[in-house]
């Protein structure tokens, strides 16, 4: 109790969640007399940083960096208004697909919200959609980034629960394409039975074989880093180095990028490098704390005694990420949480793949859920909207993402057929 009562009380007193952790650790060392252990707290913080895993890390950040200086993502936009424009609503749907196209490349959903924010609400507005369902179309459609492959915390689910990240990568494609339909039902609800949407405009066939040509370029990095992880070519890390060189060569292609501009990409990769791999290294030394006092072993034995179901220990883990999420990063929940969980799901007999698809869901829906809700103050401030008629209207979406996720958690193929295809071949 003291552990969370400082791990909490410093997190909301503004110290940074790695302080915050590593404080929570020290705190369960003093009050369970480890004091023993305190000499090794530095090794095991940094040992939990050998691991090779981690190197996905900052080349899918670079990645992710490029594009969004090269500006790529007008450019998807433009593909997604040719191809679902001319429907009712299709700024909508260009807005979600393009959103799923993006995922494949950008990997986060904070950076994809915030790209999309200043680009999509503004232009949704101006063709008279409502600026709040505008805003809660891209808030729900940036819960992709994180999901659809190659993605970050699939990566960092993969570090904490040492699990191959390949399999993770590729059981997030059909997840995440069943929560884009589940997104597009809820938009053409709105058009068949709420107030409309406006009817969408025919692009002239030149004008679309062009942009097409020029739009569907970027869309070369997601299925290099697919296609070559399915087919065994390349490791994810390798992948990521492949696009990271991809996405350079088309932002200079494109004359988005100089050489000066270098110098700014490589310090945001590094500075967020850091950020996570601190959070890996503290969430590990809070880890074998907690171990070393047999803490997992509590969790196993209090969670058999609420349920023997693995589908109801998937609701019940849900509703604790939910909850998590509406305070904490999704990355910071998931390092703390999984390593706990992990003992569960193996006496449970839960395959890890399918859980991480499972947590990496849940958690990345506390970025659209208040009181915190990151994603939801970014489209806020580019929308210059109230948190009470954007949530109002991200709801319908999010009872469609949730619904999505029960029917994952409830059917474990979902997540595991295709891995398991690819590696049977």
């Amino acid at each position: 109790m003291i552990t969370l009562i400082v791990f909490f009380g410093l997190l909301f007193a503004g110290l940074p969640i790695v302080g915050a952790i590593l404080a929570g650790a020290l705190a369960f060392m003093a009050t369970n007399d480890l004091a023993v252990l305190y000499d090794s707290v530095p090794i095991q913080f940094y040992g939990a940083l050998e691991i090779n895993s981690l190197l996905a890390i900052p080349l899918f950040l670079l990645v992710g960096e490029i594009m969004n200086k090269a500006g790529l993502t007008q450019r998807l936009i433009a593909v997604a208004e040719v191809l679902v424009g001319n429907l009712k609503g299709g700024l909508a749907y260009a807005n979600l697909f393009t959103n799923a196209m993006a995922a494949s490349i950008l990997g986060s959903a904070v950076a994809q919200i915030g790209v999309m924010s200043k680009v999509m609400i503004p232009a949704m507005e101006r063709m008279g959609y409502n600026r709040a369902f505008s805003g809660a179309v891209t808030v729900t459609s940036g819960l992709l980034g994180p999901i659809i492959p190659p993605s970050m915390l699939m990566i960092i689910y993969g570090v904490v629960a040492v699990q191959p990240i390949a399999p993770l990568f590729i059981a997030g494609i059909v997840p995440g394409l069943l929560i884009v339909a589940a997104l597009a039902l809820v938009i053409f609800l709105h058009s068949v039975f709420g107030p409309g949407l406006p009817a969408g405009a025919k692009s002239e066939r030149s004008k679309s074989v062009k942009v097409l040509l020029e739009g569907l370029v970027p869309a070369v990095i997601p299925v290099v880093v697919i296609a070559g992880i399915m087919l065994g070519v390349m490791t994810p890390t390798e992948s990521g180095a492949v696009a990271a060189i991809i996405s350079l060569a088309l932002g200079f292609v494109y004359r988005e990028i100089k050489v000066r501009d270098l110098g700014g990409i490589l310090l945001g990769v590094a500075t967020n490098t850091a950020t996570i791999t601190g959070l890996i290294a503290a969430a590990s030394v809070l880890s074998w704390v907690l171990a070393f006092q047999g803490v997992p072993d509590l969790v196993v034995e209090y969670m058999q005694g609420l349920t023997q179901s693995p589908f109801v220990f998937l609701l019940l883990v849900i509703a604790m990420l939910l909850v998590l999420g509406m305070f904490l990063e999704s990355i910071s929940v998931l390092i703390v949480v999984v390593p706990l969980l992990m003992p569960v799901v193996n006496t449970l007999g839960i395959d890890p793949i399918h859980f991480g698809v499972v947590c990496t869901v849940a958690t990345v829906i506390g970025l659209v859920t208040p009181p915190v809700g990151p994603g939801l103050y970014i489209a806020m401030v580019q929308a210059n909207i109230r948190m009470g008629p954007l949530f109002k209207a991200t709801v319908p979406f999010l009872v469609a993402v949730m619904l999505t996720l029960v029917l994952i958690a409830a059917v474990p193929e979902l997540s595991t057929w295709l891995p398991s295809v690819t590696a049977g071949q």
